[in-house]
């Protein structure tokens, strides 16, 4: 037998091992089988959902069709599909052309615009879409030049576009009542003379113009956009957002909507979801300035001011001099330490908006913390020296003064912040009348210069012709907010509110927002109805819930009303929010108590408020109100007695007191 050991390639043979399958039940074979079946399914799907070569002239119908359902991203997605294998379609490319345009790409317009002409469409036909391309890129100029030479609607809409960029608003405003006159289907033309009417702030006709554009065209985005603005100024930000989702129901990723429907939703409160709005909208225009703006504004009242300052550095130069945004970067250095720069982001606020009161605050307070008093009067002196100054102003103004040393020019303005209320009179102007007589003539149509007359004759003493005026302008202008609430203020200022209340009331009606409901309230009040002025800011806090200063005012008036729980219910919310240092708030609240008969805190209410300012009448009354709560008749008296000392005549107290006895 050979030897095996010299072949080592050669081995003994081994048992064969046997492998067995495990035993498969029934149910596992079905299982299987419907496994295997699946599998064959998804991979049919997967074949047939390939994507083969893109049909240029499918992709052209796709894009008319997107185009005329006024989803303008999907539009241009479809038209470009069709360029990029036909870029020699010039149907495709003006559908392209147009799409750019109604999502206000005018340079990328004007391209697609340049590779149609090359195509073969006629130059021509091409004039108003040059110029509506051209006005999008800043050049009013050129839209004009362009558009004279296409005597078509068209041309003629962006031609008064045109012309309101150039400051002839009026002008542009009669070419398009003349072309809506002539073709009253054209929804285009009246959204763009409801955006021009808004702009200019006449209201009224701006919500005519809106309302036409929503019926003619309902879903279009343009018109719904306009649409929201206009019932957000005149009822409020809840009315508001069904329009902007109608608009983002047609074109998901619409930047203007998406940018309103964000600024909505967060000044609802509703952050998350406003979040997730800016979130698209930077998808739809990558680095939106506007969406990291609000952003920033959502990351700040968050609590996270270095986020905010980050996002603001990022939006860059696109909101750099807006003036929300400057009022925000100085927020957000402020909150982390850095208070010189939030001193100069103030300045440079003021430099354009001199008599923004929220700017001048904090610019005071920060400049009164860094140890510079007097540069806080400085700042103040416009607010303080007002009539109707509120009460932080004056507050901060006393503040200022007690630094200095003078404490009894501090003990006059915080005395005058005890009784500090809402109304929001007419700037004071030292201009010459005469001067602004003949700027108001020389510019008949534009409201502007006769408010000025109003504010000369009334910073004059001339009561009499300021209210002529005033008459005269509102009787000019009957759907324009500014001159309803011009003459209100004036009538207010002359002694006849109840006159004021009616004129406050049609500006209302017109535009619900805060400065004319704060006039309207506080002109209530002063007429004696106090239910009617808790109810104005009911109203206004269900379309706005997040407003702070009418939710502190609905308290006031609820406890002025007598409703106790109500008032109650409203107070305790902003004492949560807010602590308990704020001296009214807590004097409303130990009123609303003793109120509801609770007069054990009333009295702790009332004691903290009187702690705070001892003299505040409206503290030391509202401290005896408590006091008078829970039996102590001698000490409530003296507290009365001291509250009619500081406010004397004050019909509220002299009601308290005789009531005590």
């Amino acid at each position: 037998m050979p030897d095996t050991r010299a072949y080592p390639l050669i081995r003994a043979r081994r048992r064969r091992r046997r492998w067995r399958l495990p035993a498969v039940t029934a149910v596992q074979r079905r299982v299987g089988a419907v496994l295997i079946v699946a599998m064959a399914l998804l991979g049919g799907l997967l074949w047939a959902s390939r994507s083969g070569p893109t049909d240029p002239l499918r992709a052209l119908v796709e894009a008319r069709s997107t185009l005329a359902a006024g989803n303008y991203h999907a539009a241009r997605r479809n038209a470009e599909r069709a360029v990029a294998v036909a870029p020699r379609l010039a149907a495709a490319q003006l559908v392209l052309a147009r799409a750019w345009l109604a999502m206000g790409e005018g340079a990328a317009a004007e391209a697609a615009l340049g590779r149609a002409q090359a195509a073969g469409v006629p130059p021509t036909r091409l004039h108003a879409l040059i110029a509506e391309a051209r006005l999008l890129q800043g050049d009013p100029a050129g839209a004009l030049i362009e558009a004279a030479k296409e005597p078509t609607p068209e041309a003629a809409r962006v031609r008064a576009g045109a012309l309101a960029a150039q400051g002839q608003g009026a002008v542009a405003q009669d070419l398009l009542e003349q072309l809506v006159a002539t073709n009253p289907k054209d929804a285009r033309s009246w959204t763009v003379l409801g955006r021009l009417r808004l702009d200019a702030g006449e209201l009224g006709g701006a919500a005519d113009a809106g309302a036409v554009a929503a019926r003619l065209a309902p879903g279009e985005p343009r018109a719904m956009t306009l649409q929201g603005e206009v019932v957000r100024a005149r009822f409020g930000l809840v009315a508001a957002l069904p329009w902007f989702e109608a608009a983002l129901r047609t074109d998901a990723y619409d930047h203007p909507a998406l940018i309103e429907y964000a600024a909505g939703l967060g000044e609802a409160g509703r952050y998350a979801e406003a979040l997730a709005a800016t979130r698209k909208a930077l998808v739809a225009v990558p680095g939106s300035p506007p969406a990291l703006y609000l952003q920033a504004v959502i990351a700040m009242r968050a609590g996270r001011p270095e986020l905010a300052r980050h996002l603001l550095a990022s939006a860059g130069a696109g909101i750099a001099d807006v003036p929300g945004a400057l009022l925000l970067a100085g927020a957000a250095d402020a909150a982390t330490g850095r208070g010189e720069e939030a001193v100069a982001y103030w300045r440079r606020l003021l430099a354009v908006q001199p008599m923004n009161l929220t700017a001048r605050r904090l610019l005071a307070g920060a400049l009164l913390r860094s140890g510079d008093a007097r540069g806080a009067l400085d700042v103040l002196r416009p607010l303080a020296m007002r009539g109707d100054a509120d009460a932080q102003a004056l507050a901060l103004t006393a503040r200022a003064w007690e630094w200095i040393g003078d404490r009894a020019t501090a003990a006059g303005f915080l005395d005058r912040a005890s009784g500090a209320g809402g109304q929001g009179a007419l700037f004071a102007t030292d201009e010459d009348v005469g001067a602004l007589t003949v700027e108001a003539a020389g510019a008949a149509g534009d409201p502007t210069y006769a408010l000025g007359v109003i504010r000369g004759r009334m910073s004059g003493g001339d009561k009499a012709g300021a209210l002529a005026a005033a008459r005269a302008l509102a009787a000019a202008a009957p759907r324009d907010p500014a001159a309803l609430l011009a003459l209100g203020d004036t009538l207010a200022a002359s002694g006849q509110g109840g006159e004021a209340v009616g004129a406050y009331t049609r500006a209302a009606d017109l535009r619900f927002d805060e400065p004319t409901v704060l006039r309207l309230v506080d002109a209530l009040g002063r007429a004696g109805k106090p239910a009617d002025a808790a109810a104005t800011l009911a109203l206004y806090l269900g379309q706005n819930p997040q407003s702070l200063m009418a939710r502190r005012l609905l308290g006031h008036w609820q406890v002025a009303a007598g409703t106790w729980d109500d008032a109650i219910e409203t107070l305790e919310q902003l004492r949560h929010r807010s602590g308990n240092r704020d001296a009214g708030l807590l004097a409303d609240l130990a009123l609303a108590y003793a109120g509801d008969g609770d007069g054990e805190t009333a009295r702790r209410y009332g004691r903290a408020a009187y702690a705070l300012l001892p003299m505040n009448a409206a503290a030391a009354d509202a401290y005896g109100v408590a006091l008078a709560a829970v039996g102590e008749t001698s000490a409530a008296r003296q507290l009365l007695d001291k509250a009619l000392v500081l406010s004397p005549g004050n019909a509220a107290y002299l009601a308290h007191r005789r009531q005590l006895g």
